[in-house]
């Protein structure tokens, strides 16, 4: 079956071409665009399993981030932090006329939705937040810090299933040979020389080591901008970067929050869960 996305690309404040995946929706939709933001070390292909199925009632938008699949790399790698891919994706959102949205974000795009949110208060209509909070665990963070920017490769798809699984076997017990295969390919590609290589620029890790980088400060008051909007909160059960008492008191802070947990899965849900699905779709349902 044919794909539902075009490739496209925009320009960031300092001339990079950055890619992002446009799924049209259907024909003559007046409904609101999604815009779906991916992880710290992730891609477009993150989303193609939901985007493939929102595109069947809105327009959904998947920006790659500087650094990423098919995106520019950043000469410069502390433009690699939350702020400036919260700019790169307003460039986006400008030059495509988008003034009101539905924001999901796994992971850093969580930290871009509440920065997007704050910036401009009401501009979001609803919210999906996978396994991240305003608070967020150093635990999660020091694990993250043990692998990004490695540079591991390998020669076969299998092996870096394998490889995936030495390190993320934690978070995600009960994963088979054939869901390590696909986490492999959602997160690599076959690089120049034949080896298969993560799919983002090493250099991104130097600015998440630094204080501060990994998770702007006062991301409570951002995510006060999202307070009485619709949101769905998906955590893993087995999460090391977000706890039950930030869920807790993200749900005291937002009441329109609901909030569902993954059993048996840390950081992050891929969001193709079917009772994540089934709840992404009764949010949706009920925003005009």
């Amino acid at each position: 079956m044919a794909a539902h996305y075009e490739d496209r690309y925009w320009t960031s404040s300092d001339g990079l071409n950055l890619h992002y995946r446009n799924y049209p929706g259907p024909e003559g939709d007046a409904g609101l665009p999604v815009l779906c933001l991916h992880g710290l070390t992730r891609n477009v292909r993150d989303f193609a399993g939901l985007a493939e199925d929102l595109c069947a009632r809105h327009r959904v938008i998947v920006p790659e981030m500087r650094g990423r699949g098919l995106s520019d790399y950043s000469p410069d790698s502390d433009s690699y932090n939350p702020l400036t891919y919260v700019a790169d994706v307003e460039r986006l959102l400008a030059e495509q006329g988008i003034t009101r949205f539905i924001a999901i974000g796994t992971s850093m795009g969580g930290l871009m939705t509440m920065l997007l949110a704050e910036a401009q208060p009401g501009r979001i209509a609803a919210v999906v937040m996978n396994d991240i909070g305003p608070v967020v665990d150093a635990d999660g963070l020091s694990r993250i810090s043990g692998y990004v920017g490695q540079g591991r490769s390998y020669p076969t798809w299998v092996h870096a299933a394998r490889g995936l699984e030495a390190v993320h076997a934690p978070a995600f017990p009960d994963y088979d040979l054939d869901q390590w295969l696909d986490m492999a390919k959602r997160t690599m590609v076959v690089s120049q020389n034949g080896r298969i290589t993560f799919d983002y620029d090493m250099a991104i890790a130097e600015p998440f080591a630094k204080p501060g980088n990994a998770a702007p400060s006062n991301l409570w008051l951002a995510f006060e901008a999202l307070r009485g909007v619709p949101m769905l909160l998906v955590r893993g059960e087995l999460s090391d970067l977000l706890s039950a008492e930030t869920v807790t008191q993200m749900g005291v802070r937002n009441p329109a929050m609901r909030s569902i947990t993954v059993p048996r899965v840390g950081h992050a849900p891929t969001l193709d869960e079917p009772e994540v699905r089934t709840a992404i779709h009764a949010l949706l349902d009920g925003i005009a």
